[in-house]
């Protein structure tokens, strides 16, 4: 993939200098490792543990798997950036982190939107959760969220690879984002710019309010419940995934969901910092400290690594016997 106008771009990414790039680097770093581990042991946790074989934690190990694909498309490049103070990328690089950041965040909207129903399936029709969650429909939504991101950004991502660039190369923005790449375009983007616009906002607008018709529901239900553990239960169980839908929406709304991004390209870099950095980060604790479920099986397979770990530690003086 190369344009006939432009073979690569150069991030600006943040306003600092270089003693504090180190620094910045250094703490997306730390972030980026720890969001990979903890989405791997959440993902690990939901494989393992026979308890975590439910409809509702396979679709938090999908949604694990997928916070690691999706800071794995931005943070490298961005590590790598800061570190060496090479600012520049390919214009098939750019094109490729691009189309994988909007491609999996929005299948991170209908993940999430998914798991919503899948909630309120189990809170307002418990007697006929199990025939409405089965597996071939949990397998259906997981593969309709795929096909559906993939769906989506694909022909917007071929029309941008047509545009011509003859302003500039230098582009104010720390990742591959679409608005500050169609600012640089000499062609007329407004057919993608509104084609931008109402994709985001059906993605995002959609899946807040089908999540929120669910939690209608789902909060209508819960306080007929007479027992106030059960209430509370029943509100833990969906307090973290409203607590990052929340998040993911008003921030994407923010940043997508506007006419026209020109003018407010430098105030979008923060909230970009938060969605494709911090939320990935933030998404494990708050899935596993709100979920007393997944604490105790992380607690078990921990116990079970330790007894383990112990046993082989103890071999040897076994074999050996305590006087030789």
């Amino acid at each position: 993939m190369e344009n006939q106008s432009v073979s690569e771009f150069i991030l600006l990414g943040f306003s600092i200098d270089r003693h504090e790039e180190i620094l910045l680097a250094l703490f997306f770093l730390v972030l980026y490792v720890v969001t990979v581990l903890g989405n791997m042991v959440i993902l690990f946790v939901v494989l393992v543990d026979s308890r975590l074989h439910t409809p509702m934690y396979f679709f938090l190990g999908n949604f694990a798997a997928l916070d690691i694909f999706f800071t794995s498309a931005i943070s490298p490049q961005l590590l790598w950036n800061l570190f060496s103070n090479d600012k520049s990328i390919s214009f098939a690089g750019w094109m490729t982190q691009s189309y994988f950041y909007f491609f999996l965040g929005t299948v991170e909207f209908i993940l999430l939107t998914s798991m919503s129903f899948d909630r309120y399936a189990a809170i307002c029709k418990p007697l006929q959760y199990h025939a409405i969650m089965n597996s071939q429909v949990c397998i259906q939504m997981l593969v309709g969220s795929w096909l559906g991101g993939f769906l989506s950004v694909l022909f917007p991502t071929i029309l941008i690879t047509r545009l011509s660039f003859c302003r500039s190369n230098i582009i104010n923005h720390f990742f591959c984002d679409s608005g500050p790449l169609l600012e640089l375009s000499c062609s007329d983007t407004s057919f993608i710019e509104l084609m931008d616009f109402f994709l985001s906002a059906v993605v995002i607008i959609c899946s807040l309010t089908v999540t929120l018709f669910s939690y209608v529901f789902i909060i209508s239900a819960v306080m007929h419940i007479s027992s106030t553990t059960g209430r509370a239960k029943a509100f833990n169980t969906c307090a973290s995934h409203l607590t990052i839908i929340s998040i993911s929406c008003s921030i994407s709304i923010f940043i997508y969901v506007t006419p026209s991004q020109k003018e407010t390209l430098e105030v979008h870099k923060m909230p970009a910092v938060l969605t494709t950095i911090v939320c990935p980060f933030l998404n494990p604790f708050i899935f596993t400290l709100k979920n007393d479920t997944v604490k105790q099986a992380l607690k078990d397979v921990l116990r079970q690594y330790k007894v383990l770990v112990t046993q082989k530690a103890w071999a040897p003086c076994k074999r050996k016997g305590p006087f030789k």
